[in-house]
């Protein structure tokens, strides 16, 4: 699934195509994607109205129409990118928005297990890449948690859209053991987490939109060079410790036993 910064470069790309666009005509390809509500509906109400912004919200992209809303969530494979012609628009593409400017933006989704609603997006916690993340607001929600650190920031009710491969590389440059319950962490400590995850989702998102190259051309994480995740058994780049992994709800942690206490 795409984690924040990916998201983040793929609204960044449908922000730039809608610009100051009105949507001439919505069509929807895969009538799931917005079940329980009917195509017919949505593309009703979408038909005519000019796009007043598009934002993300956590790991969901909200679609702001002058009398509508949209939200989308892209899934295990889905992407958003303009394309010259509606008419071009491969076989794999679930939605397609026709704009006014006789382009089109389309929702690619070969799996075709993304959502796209009318609504705004679902509630979440915190955006770590928005103002409301400060390091006093996280350090009292943080510091109550009773649980493992590292699942506590999956929880979308709490930090939204931060996810596995940022959460662990967050808690490496902190040096905390993800098994650690953040009520048994210092302020201190907690104050250098919100600093790690704040620097690791900006390079992370740097590299994302980097990546995105071309449309559909997304390679996720392609210039992001983690440190931890991924690296089991290989040396710690600080201690030259091997990188251990373990099953952590369902997910898989990578951490380093010498600088993650």
């Amino acid at each position: 699934m795409p984690e924040l910064p990916e998201v983040e470069a793929v609204s960044s790309v449908a922000r730039r195509a809608l610009a100051g666009r009105t949507v001439v005509a919505l069509r929807i390809l895969r009538k799931r994607i917005c079940a329980p509500q009917r195509p017919a509906t949505v593309e009703r109400h979408v038909a005519g109205r000019r796009v007043v912004a598009v934002e993300r919200r956590g790991k969901s992209i909200e679609i702001q129409l002058d009398g509508a809303t949209l939200w989308i969530h892209l899934r295990m494979t889905g992407n958003l990118y303009p394309i010259a012609d509606a008419r071009l628009r491969a076989h794999s593409v679930t939605a397609c928005f026709e704009l006014d400017n006789g382009r089109a933006l389309v929702f690619d989704d070969p799996r075709g297990l993304g959502v796209l609603r009318l609504g705004p997006a679902p509630p979440a916690g915190i955006d770590p890449l928005r103002d409301e993340f400060t390091a006093e607001r996280f350090v009292a929600l943080a510091g109550r948690g009773r649980g493992a650190i590292k699942t506590w920031l999956l929880d979308q009710r709490r930090v939204a859209g931060l996810g596995n491969i940022y959460a662990a590389e967050a808690l490496f440059q902190a040096g905390i053991d993800p098994r650690r319950a953040g009520a048994t962490l210092s302020k201190t400590r907690l104050e250098r987490l919100h600093r790690a995850i704040v620097a690791v989702l900006g390079d992370a998102v740097e590299s994302a939109s980097l990546a995105y190259q071309r449309p559909g051309g997304l390679a996720e994480g392609e210039l992001f060079d983690p440190a931890v995740y991924g690296r089991e058994g290989l040396p710690c780049p600080r201690c030259r410790r091997r990188v251990r992994r373990f099953s952590q709800g369902g997910r898989s942690t990578y951490f380093c036993p010498g600088c993650q206490r």
